[in-house]
């Protein structure tokens, strides 16, 4: 089931029309979870860090011990190749992905050199930039290293941030503001997350918990690059609440605002606008 429309996939060598079937029944990507994905977007004309992105989904495969087997520079060049379909302006969410075919003898690891690849993409619009969301606390919290693959972006990670999502939506909130093991926030359960504080940004540093992602390290690069003073930080829950704006970054909205953080209230986005003025400055480098 697709969350977009006008869809178009590659796979085994060449492009189809349509939402296909990709995956059998005893696939080990589907019954084992050894599947990963990535997702880049177009808007206006513009694909931003298409190639890291796709440079990422290979780093995903082999954390999951799953063989990449396509190359950066050709998974572009079909995603290119693929959106100059799309009328001008559309936006779409372009995702590769693998999985593994086969299994190994005792079924629970894939199999080394069996592995599928194919490239979706759909039609998705961009979120409106003012529309803000609120943020909760959940009980369920990121796992480490020792846990589960949290170097790779893999689907046997999202089933857990679904749970996330979930209950802080049945408590009446948009997302869930995530701790790590430690208690220290890492995410949120869709994006990474931002505050600001005295005019100057923070975000949860890298500790192993959570995927540091490529959007959030082009808004350090931009901010740093234009005078803003960002910091990588060990933060808590209270830090939020005491901030002077929240807001969270990924690849599918770029920005979004946040307007609350359960009973508190955030009134000005001075800085959160900022962040993502300074991207979309940036974006127009990155025609498709």
């Amino acid at each position: 089931m697709s969350f977009g429309k006008n869809i178009r996939t590659w796979f085994e060598g060449q492009w189809h029309e349509g939402d296909i079937p990709v995956m059998r029944a005893a696939d080990h990507g589907l019954w084992q979870g050894s599947n990963v994905f990535d997702g880049a977007r177009l808007f206006d004309g513009l694909i931003p860090d298409l190639d890291s992105h796709m440079a990422r989904v290979n780093r995903s495969a082999a954390a999951l011990m799953i063989t990449p087997t396509i190359e950066t520079d050709a998974m572009v060049e079909f995603a290119r190749e693929g959106l100059r379909k799309y009328e001008k302006g559309a936006a779409v969410y372009v995702r590769p992905m693998y999985w593994a075919v086969n299994a190994s003898e005792l079924g629970v690891s894939p199999a080394p050199n069996s592995t599928n690849f194919a490239l979706c993409l759909e039609e998705v619009p961009m979120p409106d930039p003012e529309a803000a969301t609120t943020l909760t606390t959940t009980s369920f919290r990121r796992p480490v290293m020792a846990d589960n693959v949290c170097n790779a972006k893999a689907g046997c990670l999202y089933p857990n941030n679904a749970r996330m999502l979930v209950e802080a939506q049945r408590k009446g909130f948009g997302n869930a503001l995530v701790q790590d093991a430690m208690g220290n926030v890492a995410e949120t359960a869709t994006a990474n997350v931002w505050l600001v504080k005295d005019g100057e940004y923070f975000t949860p540093i890298a500790n192993g918990t959570f995927l540091a992602g490529l959007t959030r390290k082009r808004h350090m690069k931009n901010l740093r690059e234009a005078g803003y003073t960002v910091h990588e930080a060990v933060l808590t829950l209270d830090d939020f609440r005491a901030a002077d704006e929240v807001f969270l970054t990924g690849n599918f909205s770029k920005v979004t605002p946040v307007k609350a953080f359960d009973d508190v209230t955030y009134e000005d986005r001075k800085f959160t606008r900022k962040a993502r003025e300074l991207y979309m400055d940036w974006a127009v480098s990155c025609p498709l």
